[in-house]
């Protein structure tokens, strides 16, 4: 295959995108996958929990992409690799039940690549045998599905993993000449400094009796939904916090707070089963 013909600018749009292996149970896969990035342009592996040892069956697979497995990053928890993303999409073999914004690869590939000109961006590929749990796809501001044939719709992981790098490729050749970085003032929070406001919010919420922490994970999954479509950026984030601090403070010391959300106990809504992502494979 064509290599990228020395585009620096293409370089740098894919040298910003992470791809993340939730607990991969396999070494060949995870060297398919690196085989799959490289043929892309891509270079950034990070695996979370991985199940496996990167053994000579993983080099094997990685055919000439061994590097990118030497390079790899481990991380205990997801949240660590998705640390300083601007940018998260979750992958899945079947349409949730969660209203969930949905990109297809196309889609995918260009939204990644359009972000990646300002900063880090990650796609998120699950297991082999249960993709992705819901809890994880609520850290994710995307879904992104790839559309199989309903009589056969199984793909393995590092079958999925080339076709998004593949649209991670062309949607590069295509965007980076006109891509441009923006504001620093308009930069959105990265992933850790949002995981600290959702849990800032449920603290408050719990602590002004708004909700009761045993029964208040669907309306935290809502509250995330809407900080992922508005994106906040690193100032928007501390002034939610501050005015929450100030909330918590008011409760704290005696004083009434404002009953503006006076309405039906949305704590009280039940929560969504919690199950596993489809298999890729």
């Amino acid at each position: 295959m064509a290599g990228m013909g020395g585009d620096a600018s293409l370089d740098g749009a894919l040298a910003r995108v992470r791809f993340v292996l939730v607990e991969p149970t396999h070494p060949g896969n995870i060297g398919a996958v690196a085989r799959a990035m490289k043929t892309m342009g891509l270079a950034r592996l990070h695996l979370v929990n991985p199940r496996c040892t990167l053994d000579a069956e993983a080099v094997a697979r990685a055919s000439g992409a061994d590097d990118l497995l030497a390079a790899a990053v481990v991380h205990q928890t997801l949240p660590e690799a998705l640390a300083c993303c601007r940018l998260v999409v979750g992958t899945s073999a079947r349409l949730r039940h969660l209203d969930w914004p949905q990109l297809d690869p196309r889609a995918c590939g260009a939204r990644l690549v359009a972000e990646a000109a300002s900063g880090d961006v990650a796609l998120i590929l699950g297991r082999e045998s249960s993709g992705l749990t819901n809890e994880e796809l609520a850290r994710c501001h995307f879904l992104a599905h790839i559309p199989t044939n309903p009589g056969f719709s199984s793909l393995n992981l590092a079958a999925a993993a080339q076709v998004f790098a593949y649209e991670l490729f062309t949607a590069a050749a295509d965007l980076a000449p006109a891509a441009a970085p923006q504001e620093p003032e308009s930069e959105p929070a990265p992933a850790e400094e949002l995981e600290g406001l959702h849990a800032h919010l449920a603290q408050a919420l719990a602590d002004l009796g708004f909700s009761h922490p045993e029964q208040s994970h669907r309306l935290l999954q809502r509250l995330r939904r809407l900080f992922n479509r508005a994106r906040p950026d690193r100032v928007e984030v501390n002034i939610l916090r501050g005015i929450l601090s100030a909330a918590q403070g008011r409760k704290l010391h005696g004083r009434p707070a404002p009953n503006a959300l006076a309405g039906p106990a949305l704590d009280t809504l039940s929560p969504p089963k919690s199950g596993a992502g489809e298999q890729w494979g």
